[in-house]
């Protein structure tokens, strides 16, 4: 990796200048971008239900994903998402490499599908990249650089303030948009902050946030296997490369490939994936696009790089549904259902009640045997709600010390109140009782707890 990064003789950074070949595989990588980009751009406007399609707000403790609303009371759904998420990617990576990073992540489309093609429209292609930034600073090359630049930093702007949205809000991003900055210095600092940090990526970082940066390309290193899908040279087809001799009675190299050079110019990481797969390759496909052009061009079979195992290029086998891949399809499928039950089975308030420990039962006047409890109410929903506490059995009565009262959206309660029971009906030193959570009348939750009482014959 020296190599790609540094340049040995001046121990400095080697600025990589890609080539960009539209073929059928970088057609396809730029509808999913343009599908990416629409969705990132106009997410935090999409409304579900009135709730936005995706809100990360940590500093509220508001999270909302496909207009479903979380609070920190649910911490267990989100550890159980995130297992899920976490063994998704393992499962994808053992069966097809570092796609993800190509074709999906953002950093990529970006990158790729977004400042290269700005950066190509205003500086040429990376012939002419590459001759601006050797000569001198004229006129033009102070113009297109500042050009560039401008943009970029203009679009990340943007981007910052879109991806803040999803921290606040829309309604909390237009309130900082809007008004004065000294009603939200925070907020204003934080669009500055995160625009600086997408420029210095997307115009000084580049392929380092992919090469360096992430833990992904050093995991796939433990992930794949022999059966692994991945953007890989044929070196059997390939081999002995050299350059393409028209006469016949020469002696011409065995292998396909020519030699060309071309899949390291296109290359966003400066890698040749002739030398096998890389911890740097991201599976951006780009490779597969320009080598099938030059096969294309010598009238030989498509594909000589392509996606490929490694048994599929020496044992000639089929892909294969492996039983590594099976057991973390299992897992998944496990984690799935259960994660399901609890979000289905989720409801917008819940309540814990609990007897206070350590107390003995009362006698109260009328006949009345009391215990007291303490009971916590949660508000998962979006709205304020008035609640009452009521048992199931009419004949059980309750007395507050601390009334419930309003619960704010997101928040929670704590109450004290006295259960009053007739002494004709305890038959049993404890006492099963049923308490209803009602919400306009309608019964949300029932909850089960334990009365102590004098044992009546």
């Amino acid at each position: 990796m020296d190599g790609l990064l540094v340049a040995k003789e001046t121990e400095k950074r080697k600025w990589i200048y890609p080539l960009i070949r539209k073929g059928k595989l970088y057609k396809w990588r730029s509808w999913i971008s343009y599908a990416y980009l629409l969705l990132f751009f106009t997410g935090p406007l999409i409304r579900i239900g009135g709730q936005p399609l995706l809100l990360l707000n940590f500093m509220d403790r508001q999270f909302v994903i496909l207009g479903q609303v979380f609070w920190p009371q649910d911490i267990f759904l989100f550890v159980l998402a995130s297992l899920v998420f976490v063994v998704c990617i393992v499962l994808f990576t053992i069966a097809f490499g570092r796609i993800f990073c190509g074709w999906i992540c953002p950093q990529t489309i970006f990158m790729e599908m977004f400042f290269r093609k700005i950066e190509n429209w205003i500086e040429g292609d990376a012939h002419k990249q590459k001759k601006l930034d050797a000569g001198p600073w004229t006129k033009e090359k102070i113009f297109r650089k500042g050009s560039k630049h401008l943009l970029f930093l203009i679009f990340s702007f943007l981007i910052a303030n879109t991806f803040l949205a999803y921290l606040v809000g829309s309604a909390a991003l237009f309130r900082i948009i809007l008004e004065p900055v000294q009603l939200h210095w925070s907020g204003f600092f934080s669009i500055w902050l995160f625009t600086i940090i997408f420029y210095l990526v997307y115009s000084q970082v580049r392929e380092l946030v992919c090469t360096v940066i992430c833990p992904y390309g050093r995991l796939q290193g433990v992930l794949l296997d022999q059966d692994t899908l991945v953007v890989a040279y044929d070196e059997v087809r390939g081999e002995p490369r050299g350059k393409l001799v028209k006469n016949k009675d020469s002696l011409n190299p065995k292998g396909d490939c020519v030699d060309c050079g071309l899949c390291v110019s296109v290359c966003p990481t400066g890698i040749d994936i002739r030398q096998g797969t890389q911890m740097e390759c991201v599976n951006c496909t780009a490779c597969i696009d320009v080598c099938n052009e030059v096969m294309e061009k010598i009238h030989k079979p498509l594909n000589l790089i392509g996606f490929y195992s490694e048994n599929m290029i020496h044992k000639q086998q089929k892909p294969s549904f492996t039983g590594r891949m099976m057991g973390y399809s299992g897992i998944i499928v496990v984690l799935m259902t259960v994660l399901c039950y609890f979000i289905f089975s989720r409801a917008d308030m819940d309540m814990t009640v609990m007897r206070s420990a350590g107390m003995l039962y009362q006698e109260q006047k009328g006949g009345l045997i009391s215990n007291i409890y303490n009971a916590e109410i949660i508000n998962k929903s979006n709205t304020s709600r008035d609640i009452v506490i009521k048992p199931e059995n009419p004949a059980v009565k309750v007395k507050y010390i601390q009334q419930p009262g309003r619960i704010s959206a997101g928040g929670s309660v704590k109450t004290v109140f006295f259960l009053m029971i007739p002494a004709s009906m305890i038959h049993m030193p404890k006492t099963d009782i049923k308490i209803n959570l009602l919400l306009n009348n309608k019964i949300i939750q029932t909850v089960s707890t334990t009365f102590v009482g004098p044992a009546n014959d």
